[in-house]
């Protein structure tokens, strides 16, 4: 009898230790960042240094709410340290999914035993979203622990929000790397348009917060769709949280079609 989802029960079996570097590494930086808040972020030496900086190096950075437990929740780890750490480990699992293992040989010797082109491109998809599914619920339980402990004052429903907006992001970044990789073969081609999609997002909103003659450009960032309205303070944009989804599934889809298509290289 065949075994069920082969290729992803494979995929997560042979990166949790993988998994749990990142949960370590992500959980280090929120016990870095969070039990500060109540004697840096807040404090009024710190609300007079951010009042003394450029109003467009504020609002790019994320610091116009520093002083309170959302704003610095988001500037320090959603907006920032948890989009970098997130946004690497979506396009290292993004770009090995597909193209990393047509490079080294395993996705032809898979297909070979009876594994069909969409199934290995969804199943592999699938196991990249759990992945980072995962990092994303962890740090939101992380982030949680630490709300009474460090003062945050956060609010439980828009936690979930803003875990959601950080998982959704990195999702389209995995997604993208994924369509890249089962488009080409290629894995440099698979990791520079997954790098790309983050960090052009992040420049792009950047360069809305310069002028409002630039805001247009906020339309172009998935970055900005998510976070333009701060998901703690305010709570999770949903038109923007659902095209940041639905794009991510869509190149998902996308990338089954394409290994389909395809003639892989030998």
């Amino acid at each position: 009898m065949r075994s069920i989802l082969p290729v992803f029960r494979r995929s997560i079996h042979e990166s949790w230790r993988s998994l749990l570097g990142w949960s370590i590494g992500i959980a280090a930086v929120l016990f870095l960042y969070l039990p500060i808040y109540p004697t840096f972020g807040a404090s009024d030496q710190m609300t007079e240094l951010i009042d003394s900086l450029p109003k467009q190096l504020v609002d790019t950075l994320g610091y116009s709410q520093i002083a309170t437990g959302a704003g610095y929740t988001e500037a320090t780890f959603y907006g920032l340290m948890g989009f970098l750490l997130l946004t690497i480990a979506s396009v290292i699992w993004g770009s090995a999914a597909l193209a990393g293992a047509e490079e080294s040989g395993r996705a032809e010797l898979d297909l070979a035993h009876g594994i069909g082109r969409m199934q290995y491109a969804w199943e592999s998809g699938l196991a990249v979203l759990v992945r980072l599914l995962w990092l994303g619920a962890f740090s939101g339980l992380v982030v949680w622990a630490l709300n009474g402990p460090s003062e945050l004052e956060l609010d439980p429903v828009r936690l979930v929000g803003a875990s959601a907006a950080l998982t959704g992001l990195a999702f389209l970044t995995a997604a993208a790397a994924l369509f890249a990789g089962a488009a080409t073969g290629r894995k440099i081609w698979a990791t520079g348009v997954g790098a790309g999609i983050a960090v052009l997002g992040y420049i792009l909103q950047a360069l809305a917060k310069q002028s409002s003659d630039l805001e247009w450009l906020n339309a172009l960032s998935p970055y900005a769709w998510v976070f333009r309205q701060s998901p703690l303070a305010e709570g999770v944009d949903a038109a923007g949280l659902a095209l940041t989804w639905g794009g991510a599934l869509a190149l998902a889809a996308a990338s089954a079609l394409a290994l389909r298509a395809r003639d892989l290289r030998g």
